[in-house]
């Protein structure tokens, strides 16, 4: 089975939960932006990752607006499903952006990365390492990826989401960018079943296909809470 979940910020309370019990051995749960346990190296960090290490599911993610990509880049791309992933561990793999992977006969396109809206000019001068909003190149390769398979796939997941459901969502913010509108026009060209994002920090569906998503656990096929 596949599960999708929102951001985990490197606490394990997620993965500690009675829904989280819930998966065997086997299944897949992808977080959708935010892991947050590759970030300072530390020994309750270390402690942390090998402990999850020793889940009997996978682990896989996209990058969210928050992840230490200096540590990221140090951990050797694989092939993965399909397609490219750095491998954190033999069973938590980072879902590199605009890589379509195959998993249980359903393919999932990964497009990480956000903005955050709350730095000013400086604090992102110095955050740059921690926030990297996609390139045009990887935008690029992302549409060459999607053309692949003629544009069509069974689920999508990102942190972010494209302007147009961000303005339904959060109707009195102007804020969008590149990758806001390059989001909405996946969302135009491309045919899904369902989108998964996690950067509103909530667990909403919006029919018929989104759904935002937080601290619950979905199973993937039904879009259902477990």
């Amino acid at each position: 089975m596949i599960y999708f979940t929102g951001d985990t910020h490197g606490e394990l309370t997620r993965f500690k939960s009675s829904a989280a019990k819930k998966l065997k051995k086997g299944d897949t749960l992808i977080i959708c932006g935010d892991f947050g346990f590759v970030w300072n190296d530390s020994k309750e960090e270390i402690n942390n990752l090998k402990w999850l290490s020793k889940r009997k599911y996978k682990i896989l993610f996209v990058e969210g607006a928050h992840e230490n990509f200096e540590m990221l880049d140090r951990y050797p791309k694989v092939d993965f499903c399909g397609g490219k992933a750095r491998q954190i561990s033999d069973n938590i793999y980072q879902l590199i952006r605009g890589e379509i992977f195959e998993i249980e006969g359903k393919k999932i396109f990964a497009f990480g990365g956000g903005d955050d809206e709350e730095l000013d000019v400086m604090d992102f001068r110095e955050s740059l390492d921690f926030v990297r909003l996609p390139s045009e190149e990887e935008c690029e390769h992302a549409k060459e990826s999607l053309e692949k398979f003629e544009h069509a796939v069974d689920y999508i997941v990102t942190y972010d989401v494209g302007f147009k459901m961000r303005g339904f969502l959060e109707m009195e913010s102007n804020c969008f960018n590149n990758l806001h509108a390059f989001l909405n026009e996946i969302s135009v060209s491309c045919s899904f079943k369902k989108w998964f994002f996690g950067c509103f920090h909530m667990d909403r569906r919006i029919p018929p296909f989104y759904y935002a998503v937080y601290e619950n656990i979905y199973d993937a096929e039904t879009g259902k809470e477990i």
